[in-house]
């Protein structure tokens, strides 16, 4: 028999098939603290409970454009950037049928966020709070604006910690602290980054000594303006080659 031969005659149902979603972490800052963006769902299960903007993949469609396409549908974003963050395929994740779904972590600087809550007024922007450090196991708990506790519909509070999780990881490593700065920034803008990310409170100089000895950022020549005391000097973000 040849491969033709036994794609002819393959029948695709003689195996039970799950069915895949997109779920989005969509995080920016806010005061200090890292900030979600959570849509309310319209029908069960869990009608009413908040929820990450996610769908349902379409069978002609790759996983990175549905995630494109939700950011779109759900958030509405045009574009961000995008990584898969984890795969949550617990057999009863779902109440309604077995459902794997391919978690995105996007990171949005204060603008992007902003943008998208104009766009979406339907959208929260809940405050996560990260009561635990070290980099396995924990939990993070959700707040409403007004402070309230937020309980997340499916597995999204594992989602989310799981997020939270890989930020520390890379930290560093990689360049994901300077997603949530703007171009010149203050090492008080970014060690305020790395302590929303880790949940603690850093050392002021060997946080600076350790980002100078890096070499990922460099000094711009300029000073914040409108500071009350002496102006703090900007750096920028110096890619690495």
């Amino acid at each position: 028999m040849t491969e033709l031969d036994f794609l002819d005659n393959y029948e695709p149902a003689d195996f039970e098939r799950p069915s895949v979603t997109v779920d989005l972490v969509l995080l920016g800052l806010h005061r200090g603290k890292p900030t979600v963006l959570l849509v309310k769902r319209d029908q069960h299960p869990f009608a009413d409970k908040w929820a990450l903007p996610g769908g349902f993949v379409r069978i002609d469609e790759a996983i990175d454009d549905a995630a494109k396409r939700i950011l779109q549908d759900k958030a509405g974003i045009q574009s961000a950037h995008l990584e898969q963050l984890y795969t949550f395929g617990a057999v009863k994740r779902d109440p309604r049928m077995r459902i794997i779904s391919v978690a995105y972590l996007g990171l949005l600087a204060e603008d992007a966020f902003a943008g998208a809550q104009k766009a979406t007024p339907s959208l929260l922007a809940a405050g996560i709070d990260v009561p635990w450090s070290g980099e396995k196991g924990g939990s993070v708990e959700v707040r409403s604006p007004d402070c309230k506790p937020i309980s997340l519909a499916f597995d999204h509070a594992d989602i989310l910690a799981m997020a939270i999780l890989r930020l520390r990881g890379k930290l560093d490593y990689s360049d994901v602290g300077f997603a949530w700065l703007p171009e010149h920034f203050t090492l008080r803008q970014l060690q305020d980054v790395h302590e929303a990310i880790l949940g603690v409170r850093l050392n002021k100089p060997a946080f600076r000594r350790r980002m100078l000895d890096k070499g990922w950022i460099e000094g711009t020549g300029e000073r914040e303006t409108g500071a009350s005391f002496r102006p703090a000097e900007l750096y920028r973000f110096k890619p690495q080659n």
